[in-house]
């Protein structure tokens, strides 16, 4: 353990936060490295952390406290370091385990692809855990935001993210479009076109089977009634088909008793519904129109029932299935409108990472958009919270900007280390002062009757509102 990192001492009277057989030891004064975010990020930090302080605060009456400790990247480690991601910052956020971050930006012409990948790939945060559910009052594009409750699972290593590609015209772009085309295409009508650019998409059991056990933990935990796994398996079989296969294992093999899927939910609803029914006439209630298929495949779907009731015909007939949680899968560009008209149907999503990219923010945007969702990227050992939006530079400086996705992913934090009373005291004053109409210009200018606050006047108002609640009390 370094006592200081980027030249910055450890904060006096902080201790480290540690980790062993899998739970994290929270000190009272627990140490917490700190990205306050390029652009709008000094302005949405700033914010928050009066917030947090406050929060903790009010919630344990000084017994508790953050230790809140600087570290650098982005631009302003550049300008400092020449560096947009010092050695110094991966390690204070591996030494001392929970961080929180602001957005950072891509560097251009060269460098790192992404700060916020290297962070995740280099301290292995597999899972990317993001929640969107309805605070009262915030202004929303759909009649019902409130039967949207969701959290989605990402995976957060591999898939495209992991950066393995090849520009067209390049020398390793051609040697990798004759090797595909001469040896692994070779005699078959596909081809790559010579002209491309190339990327490689790896999925592995590896990393699809430990996100998808994180998703299922959670949802144990939370008592979540559904965990879906997300994919594209109906077009590419092998990897996005091969996570869905993969989740199902982890759901059968692990989670046997706690966990149905949804083939097995029928198969046994059917029976319940029919004791006397057969083995066939249950195929053909699950696979409607069986009897076209080839006889080999009636022969299959047969064997899968009668494993079923075999198996877990005891344990979860009888209607007890229906307090397992249920575990189902959902073609990806099927899950968009899914969230939108049947929202209530779907708890904890299981996905890829493009796929897992592309949902958070199409579910977001139900419930008040980007400014307000937030996100945390989490390991075996590790977390880092983080504002899930961009640094929006223009507005850079100005103090307008929503600090909601950075003060709730502070939420997440706090939850995350069983401070519970902090995390619900920043949430109830955030839905409060949204109530109260005294919003940043993102969403006075779609409230009638709003107050248009800045973003340090917003944070204020968050504090005077946990004042109140104490009052009452």
């Amino acid at each position: 353990m370094q006592k200081a990192y980027n030249d910055s001492a450890l904060p006096v009277g902080g201790e480290v936060i540690q980790y062993a057989d899998g739970q994290y030891q929270v000190p009272d004064h627990p140490i917490i490295p700190f990205i306050e975010g390029d652009g709008t990020g000094r302005d949405i930090w700033k914010a928050s952390q009066r917030v947090f302080d406050a929060a903790v605060e009010k919630a344990y009456g000084g017994k508790r406290s953050v230790k809140w400790f600087e570290v650098l990247a982005g631009e302003k480690s550049y300008r400092k370091t020449q560096n947009w991601l010092p050695d110094d910052t991966v390690a204070a956020a591996r030494d001392l385990r929970v961080s929180i971050k602001g957005p950072l930006t891509t560097p251009v012409g060269g460098g790192i692809r992404s700060l916020n990948v290297a962070l995740r790939q280099t301290l292995d945060l597999y899972q990317c855990v993001r929640p969107v559910k309805y605070y009262r009052g915030v202004p929303s594009p759909v009649k019902h935001p409130e039967r949207l409750d969701v959290v989605i699972f990402r995976e957060n290593t591999e898939d495209i993210y992991a950066g393995i590609e090849f520009r067209e015209g390049t020398p390793e772009a051609k040697k990798f479009i004759d090797f595909v085309n001469d040896e692994m295409l070779k005699g078959g009508k596909k081809k790559i076109r010579p002209d491309s650019g190339v990327g490689v998409k790896p999925i592995s059991i590896t990393g699809s089977r430990r996100l998808v056990r994180a998703a299922i933990q959670f949802a144990l935990k939370e008592g979540r009634k559904t965990v879906t796994l997300v994919h594209k398996g109906n077009i590419q079989k092998f990897t996005e088909g091969a996570f869905r296969e993969w989740g199902y294992e982890v759901a059968t093999q692990e989670f046997r008793q706690q966990t149905v899927t949804e083939r097995e939910s029928w198969i046994l609803g059917n029976l319940e519904a029919n004791p006397n029914l057969t083995i066939e006439q249950n195929a053909a209630l699950i696979e409607p129109g069986i009897e076209f298929a080839p006889a080999e495949f009636g022969k299959q779907v047969c064997a899968e029932v009668k494993g079923v009731i075999d198996t877990i015909g005891a344990s979860h007939g009888g209607g007890k299935w229906k307090q397992k949680v249920l575990v189902n899968d959902r073609i990806a560009d099927s899950i968009f409108q899914q969230i939108i008209i049947r929202p209530e149907d779907y708890s904890v999503l299981a996905t890829t990472n493009l796929n897992g990219d592309y949902i958070s923010d199409a579910a977001a945007a139900q419930v008040g958009g980007l400014g307000i969702a937030p996100g945390a990227n989490i390991g075996d050992g590790f977390a880092v919270f983080e504002a899930t939006h961009g640094t929006a530079p223009k507005y850079a400086d100005k103090d307008v900007i929503n600090p909601g996705s950075v003060m709730l992913s502070g939420v997440m934090l706090f939850d995350f280390l069983g401070w519970s009373e902090a995390a619900r005291l920043i949430e109830n004053s955030m839905e409060t002062t949204i109530q109260q109409k005294y919003v940043t210009y993102d969403f006075e200018r779609q409230m009638e009757g709003a107050t248009k606050a800045r973003t340090s006047e917003f944070a204020t108002r968050m504090i005077e509102n946990m004042e109140k609640v104490f009052a009452t009390r």
